[in-house]
């Protein structure tokens, strides 16, 4: 098998084994991030209604850093996406973190998206 469709075939197990018990409602939206090489991306998700709540990313450029990739950047993301969601009044949210591990930028959106005031 080719060793790339190995990666991305363990990727999609990782990412459903953690997606089946996190869903998102109206009343606690699904947290879900996606990183990139370069960029790294969060959003809230209704999963009964099919819906992104608010959605945030480093490709936005509003923290005006040229690179998206490290920690500093998911840190930004996570303090914004925080920021709309208050706005909008959502202040309980479930975390997925997808097929990634729990530290690095992953770690650093969660820990800013806290300190902003959403409760995982």
């Amino acid at each position: 098998m080719n060793t790339h469709k190995h990666t991305q075939k363990k990727q999609v197990r990782r990412r459903n084994h953690v997606r089946r018990i996190i869903r998102g409602t109206a009343d606690r939206p699904r947290l879900s991030v996606f990183r990139s090489s370069k960029h790294i991306y969060a959003q809230l998700i209704n999963d009964d209604a099919g819906e992104t709540l608010a959605s945030a990313s480093s490709r936005a450029g509003a923290d005006g850093s040229v690179y998206g990739g490290n920690v500093q950047a998911a840190q930004v993301v996570g303090t914004a996406l925080a920021k709309v969601a208050t706005e909008k009044g959502i202040a309980l949210v479930c975390f997925d973190r997808g097929h990634y591990r729990y530290h690095g930028r992953i770690k650093a959106l969660a820990d800013a998206a806290r300190a902003g005031g959403l409760k995982f």
